[in-house]
């Protein structure tokens, strides 16, 4: 007597699953279709005697457009989430170098080609790259490790200390459910 076929074998809960979907396809790009203007440029760490180097930032790639003016490292806990902030003139540069951090983008830019688009980015040590959030995009993350994580980020503008160029948004707030549709 011959094993059933697998594909008729009752299975308890069966009409509850839903279909994975890869995030990449066969060549390894990325299946989503990037917000207009965003641009998520991937590093490969690159193994040496000592352990592993993989480029940040490179004044020849596309994605710097702009200079790079100011440098600076921001830690997330793990299992917190920081969201949603808004730039009117600056675009952030993100670049994780510790840590398996999602990072969200939401398009609430009336007229702009993506309105209500959102784009997910699973970035970390071991799958690195930069990416590029121009202005007027809602933007956040949250560390999904169990370790603090490590985000740098380039701004395009310098910080203000007297009129910082930074809207804020609580992601826990009634408001944010409101204006962009994610959640963690």
């Amino acid at each position: 007597m011959g094993e059933p076929n697998t594909d008729e074998v009752e299975v308890i809960g069966l009409e509850r699953l839903v279909n994975k979907s890869s995030a990449v396809d066969d060549g390894g790009g990325l299946r989503q279709d990037p917000i207009h203007g965003v641009a998520f440029r991937p590093s490969r760490p690159v193994p040496h005697e000592d352990g592993t180097l993989a480029e940040i930032a490179r004044a020849g790639w596309d994605e710097l457009d702009q200079p790079i003016v100011q440098v600076h490292l921001t830690t997330t806990m793990a299992g917190r989430v920081r969201a949603w902030g808004l730039h009117r003139r600056s675009t952030d540069r993100l670049f994780v170098i510790r840590g398996l951090v999602s990072i969200v983008v939401y398009d609430g830019r009336a007229g702009s080609p993506t309105v209500g688009s959102l784009n997910e980015f699973r970035v970390s040590e071991r799958n690195p790259g930069l990416l590029v959030i121009p202005p007027n995009l809602y933007h956040g993350w949250k560390n999904l490790g169990i370790d603090e994580a490590f985000v740098v980020n380039m701004p395009s503008e310098t910080y203000t200390y007297e009129h910082p160029d930074a809207l804020d948004m609580p992601y826990d707030s009634p408001q944010a459910g409101e204006v962009v549709p994610f959640r963690w």
